[in-house]
Parts: C-alpha cells; sequence; structure tokens
C-alpha cells in the first residue's frame, strides 16, 4: 500500500476543511501507524475486523480513541464510508477529575516567581484558563484595555472567543513590555519575530510549583482547571464558565448561552485574589 499518497490525500482534505494543523498532525501520526500494519492493498479494501483487531492492541484507552477518531475520520471524509464504523464504538474512558490546587498553592506559585516574564505566563494561564496553544500564540493586538477583554483568535477547533482581562494583570504587562519589548506575541521567543514555546511555559510552570514547595504533579493545562474550579467556587453560573473557557458540548444546554461584552466585563478573575 502506498501510505504517503493516501496520507497526502488526507491531509490537503482536512487542510480544505480548515482543519487545526494540531488536529491534522495527530490524525495523520495515527494513520501512518494503522496503514504500515495493515495487510490490505487499498484502504477501502480494509475490513471491520482489521479495524477492530488493530484497535484491540491499543491497550490506553486515550491511545486507542485517538487512532479510532483517525481512522474514523479518513474513511469518512475520504472514502466516505460512515458505516464501517457502526459497530465499532469507542473504548469506554474513564472519567477522573483533575487534582487542582487551593487558592493558596496558586498564590504560593506567585510568590515564589520573581522574573516578570515567568510571572506574566503564570498569570495569563491562570486568570482566564488559556489553553498554552493560545497563550503562545497571543498578541499584544488581541488585548483590548478600553474594554478590558482578551481575543482568543483561532482557538481550538478555529473558533474566536473573548476571555475578561483582570485588571490587575495591566500594571504587570507594563512592566513586562518595558522590560522586553516584545513587538508582536506577547511572550516572544528568542527572537522576538518568533514564538514562546509550549515546552519553554511547561518548564517555566513546573519550575515555579516546585519552587513553592507543591506536592503535587503540576502542569500547564492544570492552571486551566484550577482556574475554571476557582470560578466555580466564586458561584460564577456554569454557562459563563463554559463560554469562557471555549468549550462546545452539544449534550448540554450552555451551547446556546451567549455571553454579551457586559458579562465578561463582570467576572471577577480569580487572578484577583492574587498579589502579584
Amino acid at each position: 500500500m502506498n501510505i504517503s499518497v493516501h496520507i497526502e490525500n488526507f491531509k490537503q482534505e482536512m487542510k480544505r476543511r480548515n482543519y487545526a494543523q494540531n488536529s491534522i498532525d495527530n490524525y495523520v501520526s495515527c494513520l501512518n501507524v494503522f496503514f504500515s500494519q495493515s495487510k490490505s492493498d487499498h484502504p477501502k479494501n480494509i475490513h471491520e475486523k482489521e479495524i477492530k483487531d488493530f484497535l484491540c492492541k491499543k491497550e490506553i484507552v486515550n491511545t486507542q480513541r485517538n487512532y479510532h477518531s483517525a481512522i474514523k475520520k479518513y474513511f469518512d471524509v475520504i472514502l466516505g464510508q460512515k458505516d464501517k464504523f457502526k459497530y465499532i464504538p469507542y473504548a469506554r474512558k474513564e472519567q477522573k477529575l483533575p487534582i487542582v490546587l487551593s487558592v493558596e498553592e496558586v498564590q504560593k506559585m506567585f510568590s515564589v516567581c520573581e522574573n516578570t516574564k515567568h510571572k506574566v505566563i503564570l498569570a495569563l494561564l491562570y486568570s482566564c484558563g488559556l489553553r498554552v496553544s493560545e497563550l503562545i500564540n497571543l498578541k499584544w493586538q488581541h488585548i483590548d484595555r478600553s474594554r478590558m477583554i482578551i481575543n482568543i483568535i483561532q482557538a481550538k477547533g478555529n473558533k474566536d472567543r473573548q476571555v475578561m482581562l483582570t485588571p490587575s494583570l495591566i500594571p504587570l504587562l507594563e512592566q513586562y513590555y518595558k522590560e522586553y519589548k516584545s513587538k508582536v506575541y506577547v511572550l516572544n521567543g528568542w527572537k522576538d519575530e518568533l514564538q514562546y514555546t509550549d515546552r519553554s511555559v511547561g518548564q517555566v510552570v513546573k519550575q515555579l510549583a516546585t519552587k513553592a514547595g507543591l506536592n503535587k504533579r503540576v502542569y500547564t493545562h492544570l492552571l486551566r482547571h484550577c482556574s475554571f474550579t476557582h470560578m466555580m467556587e466564586q458561584g460564577i453560573d456554569i454557562n459563563l464558565i463554559q463560554k469562557i473557557a471555549g468549550h462546545s458540548n452539544v449534550k448540554t444546554t450552555s451551547i446556546y448561552t451567549h455571553i454579551s461584552h457586559n458579562l465578561i466585563s463582570k467576572i471577577q478573575s480569580p487572578l484577583s485574589a492574587i498579589r502579584l
């Protein structure tokens, strides 16, 4: 089987449908493994049993679900064979709640942070629950001080959204700009025109947690969980939180909830309780 041809056709179709590059890369990675192990001479000749047998080899549920999604997407988009997956259900994913930090533990991380850039990273992740990809793609032009909002452009699922700009962030951002003078991206890389990397962000978060003496596994996305958990503890409506988070869930009525600029400005970020 000429894998490269099938993969390239799939990539081009995904780009045409405006899928995020990260999603395309993940699909392609899974498809490369699947096709390389297939004994069929062409994808259209692959039977349900071969797909089931392949998925059974993937003992980790998350991995199995990733492969399932990628293979299903290929057969649906390229071959138009939706029915092939009619009797191949997703593996059940165990629902585990993340162990979040308390407000006091988040405060410890801020208290031990002496580097202005690192404090900006921590503040933006925690104040409005940004994903790491949203953080490193954030540009100065996306920060609207007149309306006290941050515009998140082309986030997960290629959707734009708006989150609140916490008042205590403004002097911190001003100090950061004086020190680093980044011109395009808020977090610039080793060259101003380059972005900061997600790996660097992860290292900053991990180092601050260690320095603060936290005996928990602290990673970048955990701060997003902390942000929304602490908002909920403040009594903020779950539908507002879902909108701020950029979640899409057809099973909930919150998909029909629309947040106005006025409502966003009234939401108090958990960062307001932190001394920067």
